[in-house]
């Protein structure tokens, strides 16, 4: 069987993610369970179609073991991770959704439309693999496209949902194929004139740094980090940095921390779908003085006793969801065929970047060693190139 026939399996049976493994059975994720559905496939077929897929990047496969890439299959916008296994290839494929879903289809609160009036902030979307936390993303920009006059900058590997721009200008941007890294499109970012930044993820420190700057300076930010809550969020985000650098971490995330989101899905069997069951954190002064402190295992404490501030625990809402009756029963995260010419499509024709193991930014010429100099018998030692602030950086990216 082809990579197309395996696709349209999946959409049919309305899958997230198709499994591909040499001598296992196809198997799907659906409603966030593993279904299989065939018989094995061979180590051949799935050989041959990871080198159709890849082409002329076959031998950079070979040579790093995986690879990840984005295209459309059988009408399906689809993520694929190909990679090295004991039995030969595998083949992990996500798929897509045609369009940016909205906080009502997802069946989110509408208090979540108030997060993003905000002109300037950072805002974390956090949960586990797989709890919909990219799609909320697309949700609170998808919003902000519908209401608002403003220019929005993606950053993203892959781009998950394709914006047609409404009220907003909108500019997607994907790591590997518009820019070498996330590092280097924030910092090409804060020269764009950006409004609005989505961030898809944040996981070196120096991005993480760059991210928060431009919270700091007068952008709305939006992106995704790992945690079971708020407090662990915020706290694996701070950690993320050297030991030296969290107190200042710390006080930029309480200067422009606009709220967080936590989440997971859950399957209501009644309905026929998964809804998102949430925790936000606002950004209220006592939750402000909290991460300045680093006291990170303080905040849901504070959102219990700050019910009034706009704070949603998870026993708040999933009173909230017990009580709801309007409910959006169509799967927006559902794959969609696509009839027109989209981006996948397009970049096929476009070589692929890869980041550049030198700087992001070209710096001076260093100026070549001098003898160190000798006067009156004392050595006199010439300072190191670059400011203090540079020798930090360079020793916090080590550590993110």
């Amino acid at each position: 069987m082809s990579l197309e026939s395996f696709v349209t399996l999946a959409r049919r049976q309305g899958a997230s993610d198709l499994h591909l493994e040499p001598g296992l059975p196809v198997t799907l994720r659906v409603r966030g369970e593993l279904v299989r559905t065939s018989d094995g496939v061979s180590s051949s077929d799935l050989l041959a179609i990871a080198q159709e897929l890849l082409g002329e990047h076959w031998n950079r496969f070979v040579k790093r073991k995986s690879a990840d890439l984005a295209r459309r299959i059988a009408g399906v916008r689809c993520r694929i991770n190909l990679f090295k296994t004991t039995r030969g290839v595998g083949a992990a494929v996500r798929l897509l959704a045609a369009s940016a879903p909205t906080i009502d289809s997802l069946n989110l609160h509408p208090d979540l439309k108030e997060l993003v009036k905000h002109r300037l902030g950072l805002i974390l979307v956090c949960g586990p693999t797989g709890s919909g936390k990219s799609s909320t993303l697309g949700a609170l920009l998808q919003e902000i496209n519908n209401t608002q006059s403003q220019h929005v900058l993606t950053i993203e590997r892959p781009v998950e949902y394709l914006f047609t721009p409404r009220k907003s200008f909108i500019r997607q941007r994907e790591v590997g194929h518009d820019t070498p890294s996330f590092h280097q499109g924030l910092l090409d970012a804060l020269r764009e004139d950006p409004d609005v930044l989505m961030i898809g993820e944040m996981r070196k420190a120096r991005t993480m740094r760059l991210t928060l700057r431009a919270a700091e300076t007068g952008h709305l930010v939006l992106t995704t980090v790992h945690g079971a809550d708020a407090g662990d969020a915020l706290h694996r985000l701070a950690g993320s940095f050297a030991p030296s650098a969290r107190e200042a971490v710390c006080s930029s995330l309480a200067d422009c921390l606009t709220a967080v989101v936590t989440q997971k899905l859950v399957y209501r069997e009644d309905l026929g779908i998964r809804i998102p069951e949430l925790e936000v954190l606002r950004a209220t002064i006592p939750v402000k003085h909290l991460i300045r402190q680093g006291d990170f295992f303080k905040l849901g404490n504070a959102m219990e006793t700050g019910l009034r501030d706009g704070h949603w625990t998870r026993t708040r809402y999933q009173e909230w969801i017990a009580s709801k009756h309007d409910w959006s029963t169509e799967d927006p995260l559902a794959p969609h065929i696509e009839d027109d010419r989209t981006v996948c499509e397009i970049r096929e024709e476009l070589p692929e970047l890869t980041p550049d193991p030198t700087p992001d930014l070209p710096g001076p010429s260093p100026e070549p060693r001098r003898p160190a100099k000798q006067e009156d018998n004392v050595i006199v030692i010439d300072p190191p190139s670059g400011s203090l602030s540079d020798i930090i950086s360079e020793l916090e990216d080590d550590d993110g």
